[in-house]
């Protein structure tokens, strides 16, 4: 029984490991919210999600491109950061909401470096009664997870 979970927790990493080089940047204009605004940890979170979204999608789909690199270009949190709550005392986590999302633009290389595949997508909710966050960066993660589908998809086409 243990060798047999052991077996199923190495296949369940396994395409963790094998998953491509992820680099993932800030456009000036967003490492400017990110200090001025957001705080800068609040950008490791994004990438952190991100990161994992693709490593999901691309493991899932069997692609392993050399490198991948992406780029967050924008995005808005569904509630205050800590460190817009900080500054800014009239904030509430609980009853302060926004309209949130992300805008990604990724780039996949083979082994030689040269591109396989590019996708730039963002998504940000429309209408502020959809918006059913119950984190900071509710939207953003949705963003997340259809880049990295749509990314995959991409690559597989």
């Amino acid at each position: 029984m243990k060798t047999a979970f052991l077996a199923l927790a190495a296949m369940t990493l396994a395409p963790i490991a094998a998953a491509a080089d992820i680099e993932i940047t800030y456009s000036p204009e967003f490492q400017e919210k990110l200090q001025d605004d957001y705080g800068v940890k609040e950008g490791d979170k994004l990438q952190e999600d991100i990161r994992s979204d693709l490593e999901r999608e691309l493991g899932k789909a069997n692609i392993d491109p050399a490198r991948v690199t992406v780029t967050i270009l924008d995005a808005k949190p569904n509630r205050p950061t800590m460190e817009q709550l900080s500054e800014r005392p009239g904030l509430d986590m609980l009853r302060s909401k926004s309209i949130g999302g992300m805008d990604l633009h990724g780039i996949a290389y083979d082994t030689s470096g040269t591109p396989i595949g590019e996708l730039e997508y963002g998504w940000f909710e429309t209408d502020i009664r959809d918006v059913n966050a119950a984190g900071v960066w509710s939207d953003a993660r949705r963003a997340s997870r259809r880049f990295a589908q749509k990314f995959a998809d991409e690559l597989i086409n």
